[in-house]
């Protein structure tokens, strides 16, 4: 349970933030109103939900969050275009500090293995371990031989207790090992699957057993793990391509990227960046690495489209989220397989990472992504900070142990 001084610092931080965006949203009105030539104020598009500003980074742009059952909230930060003093970070006190510390933060080439690349996605499992998914590939360069790995941190000593280096036969050279779900309930210590979301390359998604360290790929290239060739992204108004001047702009493809993990286990659910639609296969189907690609391609759902989305997550009550960064929204699919958005907000610029919390809230980051150089011809136009909001669910995550 969330202990009393991080509810409280929590609490504190949500209120001082709530009272900056009432006073943002009071402006708002007043500096985007419009009047018809009657003098009457005109519709316009309109809020859903309430979220809530829990942290602002100033620095670096994060994607990757999650929070641990006490309250503690851990922060990743890509290597990408940012200086990035430090990949894997924890907000503590009003900040944001190097996790597990500093020197594993340090990548060092002639140690791949054991220091910290360019992380894109920090999960803490069902027995209170953050695992570190470290792509290896800062500014998606193909990989760093032995640098692809999960790390597993136990929160009450702060100290590596794991490290799964990933061998090229899962690791390819396009590879971009993108997020990570858990079920320690299978075989020894369990599985962790992971989507590969290349950008050169076939998407898949990479099963690994967190005893022997063995992984295997699976549904490589399939069209579910691909990016979809008739999709169009626009976002705030503007197809989103890679833009350089002088050149036409470029398809930004991006393979199999959210992913989230049903209640019992049973399902795995995932989607490509460069698609609307949300794809599912059984978890069995998975983890038996005998069973044929065929009977795996075979048993793909398609579950139609959910939205534009980054990432995914689930609850422990069947329920499916996603980000929308079209519509700058979050999704909730109810049992029924019917969406509904719980939050829609002009603030939420590129809904990255999602994380159901057990103090019944999704947190998520929103970093702006779409407005990096390459999308614009070199300006960056994102404009700092880059914010971690969270919105009401009344629900848990789900933990499989």
């Amino acid at each position: 349970m969330m202990t009393l001084r991080k509810a409280a610092e929590i609490a504190c931080l949500a209120a001082y933030f709530a009272s900056g965006t009432a006073a943002m949203a009071r402006n708002q009105e007043d500096t985007t109103m419009v009047l018809s030539a009657s003098g009457r104020q005109l519709a316009s598009d309109r809020s859903i939900g309430t979220i809530e500003p829990v942290f602002e980074f100033h620095d670096a742009m994060p994607t990757g969050v999650s929070v641990a059952p006490d309250g503690r909230i851990f922060i990743n930060f890509p290597r990408w275009s940012d200086d990035v003093p430090f990949t894997v970070g924890e907000i503590r006190d009003g900040k944001v500090v190097p996790y597990p510390d500093a020197t594993t933060n340090i990548f060092d080439p002639a140690r791949p293995g054991e220091t910290l690349g360019s992380v894109q996605s920090v999960v803490v499992d069902a027995a209170d371990r953050l695992w570190i998914l470290d792509t290896a590939a800062p500014g998606f360069s193909p990989p760093v031989a032995g640098g692809a790995k999960l790390v597993a941190v136990d929160l009450a000593t702060n100290m590596v207790v794991k490290t799964i280096v990933l061998p090229s036969s899962t690791v390819l050279p396009t590879t971009y090992i993108n997020d990570v779900r858990f079920d320690l309930r299978r075989g020894k210590a369990g599985v962790a699957f992971i989507t590969d979301s290349s950008i050169s390359g076939p998407g898949g998604i990479i099963v690994v057993d967190l005893d022997s360290g063995e992984s295997w790929r699976k549904l490589t290239g399939h069209r579910s793990t691909s990016p979809d060739p008739a999709f169009i992204p626009v976002v705030e108004g503007e197809r989103l391509a890679i833009r350089e001047k002088g050149k036409p702009p470029a398809s930004f493809n991006v393979a199999a990227d959210g992913i989230a993990i049903s209640a019992d286990g049973a399902t795995l659910y995932y989607c490509p960046l460069s698609s609307r639609h949300l794809y599912s296969v059984p978890t069995a189907l998975l983890v038996d690495r005998s069973a044929s690609e065929a009977a795996l391609a075979e048993a793909v759902i398609d579950l139609g489209e959910k939205g534009a989305s980054d990432g995914l997550e689930a609850d422990d009550k069947g329920r499916i989220y996603a980000g929308d960064y079209e519509r700058n929204s979050i999704r909730q699919r109810q049992g029924d397989g019917e969406w509904r958005t719980i939050a829609h907000d002009p603030r939420i610029l590129w809904p990255d990472t999602l994380s159901v919390a057990s103090d019944g809230y999704l947190y998520f980051t929103a970093n702006q992504l779409h407005r990096q150089a390459q999308f614009h011809e070199g300006q960056d136009q994102r404009v700092k900070p880059y914010t971690l909001f969270r919105v009401r669910i009344d629900a848990g995550p789900v933990l499989l142990k």
